[in-house]
């Protein structure tokens, strides 16, 4: 029988109930067998949760590198205004008041540039440690010393531990935070604490005196040094290059004497004028570092890595702030003596008064990379210095009733200019080189920084002291023998003297002024001038333009934790 074909539409036959079951479960049995795709959703979810908890840590581990630098640099200017209390519980004699206050930035002068070396061979993140555990002890013996022998030498051991902090923590930041903008901001946070510490320590030493002895002052860094042995394994990576081994023992040697000559000599000369001892210190470390030189360009591996200078970006950062060194120290050597001795402040009184100084440079660090948002690094530095500069003419109109407000006001436009130079600036420093070489150029900068400070004292406190004796007619050779002078005088005779004495000391302060604004201003245009090639204008670019890239090695991380260095890249990678 045959049907004729619907005219209708075709429909299929209803399923029966055990064709929907089947149908069901050979549905169930296919999602089960079929492999789970991963969506590119969860995916992105993943990865920005594990770049998160990156961050978090790598915070985490800067708060820790930053503690140490901020309580050091409290410990080392707190200690200026414990030095009379001290010494007078002691019975330290002029001399031995010397070494107590100097014995610990020779130290950490002399050995910077070994321990940056040691940290990049023998892992940074251990030296580190080493050195805050060993800076904890030695401040509680500091503290708690009973002779003034016992606290030289205490403090040239805590010098030793010190020289290791700042190379390991510069050189760690620099392997935590590879993205050139958030590295900066890392350093400007770092810059940041060591200038208010700086600024805090005489103020947190006044009120620490008035209720403690003058241990408590060394105390005081003992917290923050405690956490780096106990946080630092959690929370910092470790990095050392391949290049293992002791350094050239004979180049350390080298290094240690160039450097602790010339600052002493230098030192000496702003004290005692021109001496033959204080100058032939001088000719001995720069005959001595002629030498190291000679020596570190003919080693396969040497102490520290001269060749780096070839980097004109580098030279000219390195340049800008040992003499920024000079400018700033000289500045605040006759601001403080101005402040006490002039205005008559009692020492915590002109700690006060001097802070504004260190908080500048404090808030102009943690500005400097948002700076660079807008401007480029070169221009924020370039233009910061000649904010500096005009701070600095500032001083030229000191005198008569304004004098504080002046005062205050001139150093803190000079030092807000330098918050660019020492934020950028040691950024620049620090991310130029291969990240096995960051220790060393760690250590550059700060060697740097001392030598800086030392030329400050002496070659611009000489200047002033030669204005000085002039303007009181070689009566005088410094304000404050007129000072002790005038209490021996009848009273008018006392009262002549001193004014004339402050005057003469005042106009010393004007030519201080026009000296570091000068150097300021001479430091914008090299830094404005000394440009990198067209093909590499920001540091940490390789030519192609790409941020953050090392041309010349790569790094890897190893099963402990341990980032080590990998080679050099070949030509086709």
């Amino acid at each position: 029988m045959r049907f004729a074909p619907s005219r209708g539409p075709h429909r299929e036959p209803r399923p029966t109930r055990a064709d929907r079951s089947t149908a069901s479960t050979s549905r169930s049995t296919s999602r089960r067998s079929r492999p789970l795709r991963q969506t590119g959703d969860s995916t992105e979810h993943r990865d920005n949760a594990e770049f998160r908890m990156r961050i978090n840590r790598a915070a985490l581990g800067l708060g820790v590198l930053v503690l140490p630098a901020l309580f050091v640099a409290v410990d080392q200017t707190a200690l200026l205004l414990a030095l009379p209390q001290l010494s007078a519980d002691l019975g330290a004699t002029n001399v031995q008041q010397l070494w107590i206050s100097d014995s610990y930035g020779f130290l950490v002068a002399g050995l910077v540039i070994t321990m940056g070396t040691l940290g990049d061979r023998f892992g940074r993140r251990r030296l580190l440690m080493i050195g805050g555990a060993a800076f904890a002890v030695m401040s509680v013996v500091a503290a708690f010393a009973s002779s003034p022998l016992t606290l030289i030498i205490a403090r040239g051991l805590l010098g030793v531990a010190g020289a290791t902090l700042a190379p390991s923590t510069l050189a760690l930041i620099t392997t935590m935070f590879g993205d050139d903008r958030r590295r900066g901001q890392a350093i400007a946070v770092w810059a940041a604490c060591q200038f208010t510490g700086g600024a805090l320590g005489p103020v947190l030493a006044g009120l620490l005196l008035q209720h403690f002895w003058w241990g408590s002052v060394f105390l005081a860094a003992v917290p923050a040094m405690v956490m780096l042995p106990l946080a630092g394994p959690f929370l910092l990576p470790e990095f050392r290059s391949d290049r293992a081994g002791w350094p050239d023992l004979t180049s350390v040697g080298l290094s240690l004497l160039a450097v602790l000559t010339t600052v002493y000599g230098v030192k000496q000369l702003a004290v005692e004028g021109v001496r033959g001892v204080p100058v032939a210190a001088v000719v001995v470390g720069a005959v001595v570092g002629y030498v190291f030189v000679r020596r570190q360009l003919r080693l396969e591996s040497p102490l520290l890595d001269l060749r780096l200078l070839r980097n004109r970006p580098l030279t000219a950062a390195l340049v800008a702030l040992v003499f920024a060194g000079v400018a700033m120290a000289g500045t605040g050597l006759a601001v403080t003596q101005y402040l006490q001795s002039v205005l008559g402040l009692s020492p915590l009184a002109s700690a006060v008064s001097f802070a504004p100084m260190g908080l500048a440079v404090a808030i102009g660090t943690l500005a400097a990379p948002a700076l660079t948002r807008r401007v480029s690094r070169t221009s924020a530095i370039a233009g910061g210095l000649v904010v500096s500069a005009s701070g600095a003419l500032l001083l030229v109109a000191v005198g008569g009733v304004f004098s504080l407000p002046l005062v205050m006001a001139s150093i803190a436009v000079l030092a807000l200019g330098t918050g660019p130079l020492f934020a950028l600036g040691t950024g620049l420093v620090v991310g130029s080189v291969p990240p096995e070489r960051a220790g060393s150029a760690a250590s550059m900068s700060e060697t740097g920084n001392y030598l800086g400070g030392s030329l400050g004292f002496a070659v611009l406190g000489v200047v002033a002291a030669v204005v000085y004796r002039a303007g009181m007619d070689g009566t005088s050779d410094s304000l404050a023998g007129a000072v002790a002078q005038s209490r021996h005088l009848p009273a008018g005779q006392g009262a002549e003297l001193l004014h004339a004495a402050r005057e003469a000391f005042t106009s010393g302060l004007h030519v201080t002024g026009v000296l570091a604004a000068v150097i300021f201003a001479g430091l914008a245009v090299l830094v404005a001038t000394m440009r990198p090639a067209r093909r590499s204008v920001d540091l940490g670019r390789t030519p192609a333009g790409r941020a953050g890239a090392r041309p010349t090695c790569s790094a890897r991380t190893t099963g402990d934790g341990v980032v080590r260095r990998a080679g050099r890249r070949g030509p086709g990678e």
